[in-house]
């Protein structure tokens, strides 16, 4: 979807930004459009980021509308201006649409409050509008300035030191309608409140033997319904770019009866607001209901979202993407010379990139031009591969084709659970299922992991008993963390009595292990040569080969939210500091990126080696941050993090050390974290990323069968499919022997480790960043049928 992306020149070591200083510059940051939880995050990174390269930032109320008044809607701020707003939804620094910055009057008195205090950068948060009119601002600004001079209110001098004016741009929309960004600020939020609710519904259908209808946000962009009827398995989805074909009526009541028949006691249909028909007529949820009444006679409701979407605490994805995003906004600022164009600063997979404004926008609007000129297959494609995609696994997951149109392969694929629960596995389990059948496959379920294969505990399963799945937490199919190779004669045996001839295992490091230990069996045993992936699920999120594991996303939610609750607990209490114990093994993934989206002051991980120097540094530290307005103080440690420096050591230290100034207490999270029902993420990522592996195992067994049978015998037919950047790719395991820590079960590299010296900046340490990623401006491209293949999430 990108074009070329210039790094770094090698050789050149690595880019810091010390040799970036902010002094003498003025920030000025403001929310416009309409809100979107996690904005907040954005501004407190804008400021601190701003004051700590020496910047002077600027609050913009309300808008464009403060910009335009002026007086007390321009103020200067400090760091403890955005103290505890990381986890408020909405926006403290507030947004109202605004007409007289439509006018020229209105941005010539806009530009008279900027220049009177000196800010020639801004920062603006906002969707396509604010950002589009931020753009033509930028573009008029010299001859605004010269017309200001012209009329006496500011001098030639005035003119010649403000001369320019810089933009960066940050996307909060929760429709995420904005192309050239995989996901806007706000999105996996509404996507948490819609989830929340069908969860609910879904409870209370199933008791009544109800359909629902349920209207979801998004007037020109159906990816909050997509996303939705993907993550919670839906009868039926509406949405604009993708009306539904002539005839819908009576397509949508067979499959609804056809789901009826099958013992299945609720359905959920989902709408998109701005859902239309292929001829460009609008269908709303009210329609929906009463054809389905009309028709079936099924009793129907019908719920609609509305503002509870944009409401609500920020989801920790959009925590830490909003502080990925404005810290990067302000390098860009920092980096702007007058020849550069405006920029958006977004992401891409997990990486942070920087696109020109004014292509995105161009790009948005072609959507929509398509839509209303009926090109709606260009219209899908305009959004982006990760649309695309998503569009595509639905329609694979939601309609079983009648068994006379399935192909018949004669083969049998088997799927296990590995290792620790993690929330998602079943999501992962059921789209596995499902395209497998699809493919023409028998699909067997192996209950209780390679122990339970060894004991012969194997079903076979159908499309219909894994409806309902995506919600549901932990391992429907039980999972151990036994490894195969004391039952390896035993599991063999299973496989040629079934007739297994591929094997899907969903798990964590044991998984990986397993498999490792499968294809080392070869030599011996027959059986094993047959095609094998692997689809990483744990909440620790270190099995090499991946960036993120299926269940990380929910434990992070978990441990955001109970930080959240302790430090409320504390509100009106004197000064009180937090130290709380994260799982992960040996892996500081959680505890770091729990740390940002908590607003830690300090994360301890095994990763990064500590003293007690360090430890002596920290607690002053926050001794000196007491002393100021702040109140509470959150100190996150990865639970093996070092066998001496134990919680309790930690506990005692800050409770002697920072005597007479605060006091402390611990909590251990323990299995909370591996708990509770998959986040609209890990349902989403488990069910695609599952499609994609099942669709391999087909490939692979085309690829090894040869007179009458399987025969699969290289590395590369034992695969681990993971998300690395941009994109899903399948690595053989034995490839990543060398990139893994067998002995403290990590991989070697870890991409997150990046993110470090984001959180100690954010929290008030000097420190140093390295920003050798960000830089260069890159293009928004049409994406090539070369990138799909290669299958963006």
């Amino acid at each position: 979807r990108r074009g070329a992306v210039s790094r770094a020149p090698a050789g050149q070591g690595p880019k810091f930004f010390e040799n970036l200083s902010g002094t003498g510059k003025a920030i000025g940051v403001l929310t416009s459009g309409g809100d979107a939880q996690g904005m907040n995050a954005a501004v407190r990174a804008v400021v601190r980021m701003g004051i700590y390269v020496k910047a002077k930032v600027y609050f913009v109320y309300e808008g464009y509308q403060g910009m335009v008044d002026g007086g007390d809607n321009i103020v200067e701020v400090s760091w403890e201006s955005v103290s505890s707003i990381l986890q408020v939804g909405g926006t403290v620094i507030g947004s109202a649409r605004c007409k007289s910055f439509r006018t020229r009057g209105g941005r010539l008195q806009a530009a008279y409050n900027l220049v009177q205090r000196g800010i020639t950068n801004l920062c603006v948060i906002g969707g396509d509008g604010s950002l589009t009119g931020a753009n033509l601002f930028r573009e008029e600004w010299s001859g605004l300035l010269e017309e200001l001079a012209q009329k006496g209110q500011i001098d030639e001098e005035a003119v010649k030191k403000y001369a320019y004016l810089n933009i960066v741009g940050m996307v909060g929309s929760i429709d995420n309608d904005f192309c050239g960004t995989d996901m806007t600020i706000g999105t996996d939020s509404a996507l948490h409140r819609i989830i929340e609710v069908v969860d609910a519904i879904m409870t209370t259908a199933q008791s009544h033997q109800r359909t629902f209808v349920l209207e979801v946000m998004g007037r020109h962009c159906g990816y909050l319904a997509l996303v939705s009827a993907l993550a919670c398995g839906a009868d039926w989805v509406f949405i604009p770019e993708y009306p539904p074909e002539e005839g819908w009526e009576d397509s949508m009541c067979v499959k609804l009866s056809e789901n009826r028949a099958r013992k299945k006691r609720l359905n959920i249909i989902i709408v998109a607001e701005g859902a239309i028909d292929c001829h460009n007529k609008p269908i709303t949820s009210e329609k929906v209901k009463d054809l389905v009444v009309q028709r079936l006679g099924f009793d129907t409701r019908v719920t609609i979202l509305g503002h509870v979407q944009r409401g609500g605490t920020p989801s920790a994805f959009d925590r830490i993407l909003a502080s990925r995003m404005g810290v990067e906004a302000v390098l860009a600022l920092l980096e702007a010379t007058p020849a550069t164009p405006a920029c958006v600063v977004s992401l891409s997979g997990n990486q942070a990139v920087r696109l020109p404004l004014m292509e995105c926008v161009q790009m948005t609007q072609e959507v929509q031009k398509a839509m209303d000129e009926g090109r709606f297959v260009e219209a899908v494609k305009l959004r982006g591969r990760s649309f695309e995609n998503n569009l595509n696994t639905y329609k694979l997951l939601s309609h079983k084709k009648p068994d006379a149109e399935l192909p018949m392969t004669n083969f049998n694929v088997a799927v296990l659970n590995v290792g620790a629960p993690a929330a998602g596995m079943n999501a992962a389990v059921r789209a596995a299922v499902r395209v497998g059948i699809t493919e023409g496959h028998k699909m067997f379920a192996v209950i209780d992991g390679f122990e339970g294969f060894a004991r012969g505990k194997i079903k076979e399963i159908s499309w219909g008993d894994v409806g309902g799945w995506t919600g549901q937490g932990g391992s429907i199919l039980g999972t151990k963390r036994t490894l195969p190779a004391k039952y390896l004669e035993k599991i063999a045996d299973q496989m040629r009595t079934n007739n297994i001839n591929a094997l899907m295992v969903i798990g964590g490091f044991e998984a990986y292990l397993g498999l490792l230990e499968l294809s080392a069996a070869r030599e011996k045993y027959d059986e094993f040569c047959v095609p094998m992936v692997m689809v990483p699920a744990t909440v620790s999120n270190n099995v090499p080969g991946s960036d993120f594991s299926i269940g990380a996303d929910t434990a992070l939610n978990t441990i955001t939210d109970t930080c959240d609750r302790i430090k409320q607990s504390a509100s009106g209490t004197k000064r009180r500091v937090f130290i709380i114990e994260t799982m992960g093994g040996y892996c500081g993934y959680l505890a770091n990126m729990g740390a940002l989206a908590a607003g830690a002051d300090a994360a301890y991980i095994f990763e990064e080696q500590f003293d007690i120097r360090e430890l002596q540094a920290n607690v002053e530290h926050l001794t000196e941050k007491m002393k100021t307005s702040i109140q509470r103080g959150l100190v996150l440690r990865n639970e093996n993090c070092n066998e001496n420096y134990t919680t309790d050591f930690i506990y005692q230290l800050y409770s002697e050390e920072g005597k007479g100034v605060f006091d402390c207490r611990k909590n251990v999270l323990g299995h909370m974290q591996q708990g509770g029902a998959p986040s609209p993420f890990d349902r989403n990522f488990g069910t695609k990323i599952s499609a994609k592996a099942m669709q391999w195992i087909s490939k692979k067994l085309k690829e090894t069968y040869r007179k009458g049978k399987i025969f699969a015998n290289t590395d590369d037919s034992v695969c681990l499919l993971g998300m690395r950047r941009r994109n899903l790719v399948f690595q053989p395991v034995a490839e990543l022997k060398t990139e893994t820590d067998f002995v403290h079960r990590i991989p070697k590299e870890q991409w997150w480790l990046k993110l470090r010296p984001l959180m100690k900046i954010l929290a008030k340490y000097k420190t140093s960043y390295d920003v050798s990623d960000s830089g260069q401006l890159e293009h928004v491209a049409m994406h090539s049928p070369k990138e799909a293949e290669t299958g963006a999430i």
